[in-house]
């Protein structure tokens, strides 16, 4: 498993215990299957939930095994309890998670793995997880860790001992695949009979550049294609999963290095490698921040479930299969 891939899978097994589906309209024979105080749990929530965990059509589990079927859909109803008894306790604190930190928590993730946004849609993908619901998860995340520092009157502490037994115990998460952190230019081409004007502009860049000239500078005045704004910069990328010619290209290349005009089907693309990271264990410095993140979490969630145990012990559940 890559780098990436481990800790956004951390990342997403962290708090994808809790989160709520998203209310969809009611369906037709829709009833309700639970009330949890003054709320009712319908059975569309209870499938839109057991297809979210299980990947599985509800009917689908039932046909193949019955009760294993019936053991899931016992399982997926207990989280939706907690879910209804926390969102409950929550607006009764007056807890409320706003889109801006929802925001930032996201992009705080994002920074410690080194990723960008659109390999952070692809690892989603890969999940069958849609931004929308990963950023419901996220909030409902943060809701969380509120309520247990509301609500339990101890700080949760990490020690460093703990966070380099997790770093030790857990090398593999951490183990990333050879990476290339890439800016790049892209001239679009928009005469197609005269091509060479194009590639003179491009070797005037190339030049400028490799004299010395600002590469973020250009490329936020002249590139037209991705990360344009940001100075040109496309991120990290593994180096095998690199076209073939980008491969070949940045495997010369040195730290700082500009490439050659690369010609593409709608204009010329000029690259600059950035930073290159040979495959390996990544030190504990770089990680040291996610680990804290999990534990974290990890505590928060020990003490989110003691804490939902004695409010479900209070509160009027009654379930109506």
């Amino acid at each position: 498993m890559t780098f990436f891939k481990s800790c956004l899978a951390l990342t997403i097994a962290a708090i994808l215990i809790f989160f709520a589906p998203l209310r969809a309209p009611a369906e037709i024979f829709d009833r309700m299957v639970a009330i949890v105080n003054n709320d009712i749990i319908t059975l569309h929530e209870l499938n839109a939930k057991m297809r979210a965990m299980t990947g599985r059509n509800p009917a689908d589990l039932k046909n193949e095994d019955d009760q294993k079927y019936v053991n899931t859909r016992q399982k997926v109803l207990d989280m939706l309890i907690n879910e209804r008894i926390a969102s409950q306790k929550a607006s009764e604190l007056n807890i409320k998670i706003t889109s801006k930190e929802v925001d930032s928590a996201i992009e705080r993730m994002k920074r410690q793995n080194n990723i960008t946004q659109e390999e952070l849609l692809a690892g989603l993908k890969e999940r069958n997880l849609t931004y929308e619901r990963y950023r419901k998860q996220m909030e409902q995340n943060l809701e969380r860790a509120r309520l247990v520092n509301e609500e339990v009157n101890s700080k949760i502490v990490v020690r460093d001992e703990e966070i380099q037994a997790y770093y030790k115990a857990h090398e593999k998460r951490f183990t990333s695949p050879e990476e290339v952190h890439l800016a790049a230019i892209f001239l679009k081409q928009t005469d197609p009979e005269n091509p060479q004007e194009l590639m003179k502009k491009a070797r005037d860049l190339i030049r400028k550049l490799r004299e010395g000239s600002d590469f973020q500078e250009f490329a936020k005045k002249y590139s037209e294609g991705p990360g344009a704004k940001d100075g040109g910069d496309l991120g990290f990328f593994k180096t095998s999963q690199l076209d073939g010619i980008l491969s070949k290209i940045t495997k010369a290349l040195p730290p700082g290095g500009v490439s050659e005009p690369i010609v593409r089907p709608a204009g010329i693309q000029i690259i600059k490698v950035l930073e290159k990271r040979g495959a390996g264990l990544r030190p504990l410095g770089e990680v040291r921040n996610r680990i804290y993140d999990i534990l974290y979490q990890e505590e928060v969630n020990r003490r989110f479930l003691s804490w939902i145990k004695d409010l479900r012990q209070k509160a009027y559940i009654k379930i109506v299969f």
